[in-house]
Order: structure tokens, then C-alpha cells, then sequence
């Protein structure tokens, strides 16, 4: 067998802009606290023990840049913001499952 027939592909573009995304710290965490029932702010800083405030609010925002959670201001006193999951954010939570089970094997 020649050396040319062993080579693989290369990593499709895709492929790395969605692991270059869910590769940043806190954010798979993030977006299953999101899948179970986050909503509000201190909701996910609950969920993800150990995230900063700081933190959270960046991945937030660099999730709603790349369209998987929708940041809502609720009018009320005081104001209140909801993130919710998009469309585009719900079709990863099969993948976090499957990683979630993988998990279990170890």
C-alpha cells in the first residue's frame, strides 16, 4: 500500500470553526446549563461553579455572536435578561448528550 493511500483528509472548515468555538473554556458547560433550564445570569453562574462573573458575561456574549443563545431584556423593575438557546444552539444538545455518555465509560 503506498504511503498517498494512508493519508486522511484534511479537517473540513466546519469541523474547526465548531470546536474552535465549544473548545473555549466554560462553554460547553454553559450551553448545557442552557439545555437543563439556565436562564438567568445567576442561574448559569450557578450551574457553572468556578465561572467568574466576568467570564460568564464574555461567553455569553460569544455565544450570542455565533447565534446559539438569544440575549431578551425583560421590562420590569428592575430590568431582567434572559438567554435562551436558538434553534442553531438546541441542534448541540445531542452532541453534549453523546459526549455526556461517552463520559460514563470511563
Amino acid at each position: 500500500m503506498s504511503r498517498a493511500a494512508r493519508r486522511c483528509q484534511p479537517v473540513p472548515v466546519e469541523v474547526r470553526q465548531t470546536a474552535d468555538l465549544l473548545e473555549r473554556r466554560w462553554q460547553l458547560s454553559i450551553l448545557y446549563a442552557a439545555l437543563t433550564g439556565a436562564l438567568r445570569f445567576n442561574e448559569f453562574a450557578d450551574a457553572v461553579a468556578g465561572i467568574s462573573p466576568r467570564m460568564l458575561s464574555e461567553r455569553l456574549r460569544d455565544l450570542k455572536a455565533a447565534g446559539l443563545v438569544q440575549r431578551t431584556v425583560i421590562p420590569a423593575r428592575p430590568p431582567t435578561v434572559e438567554y435562551r438557546l436558538t434553534e442553531r444552539g438546541r441542534k448541540l444538545g445531542p452532541i453534549i448528550e453523546a459526549m455526556r455518555e461517552y463520559s460514563r465509560g470511563f
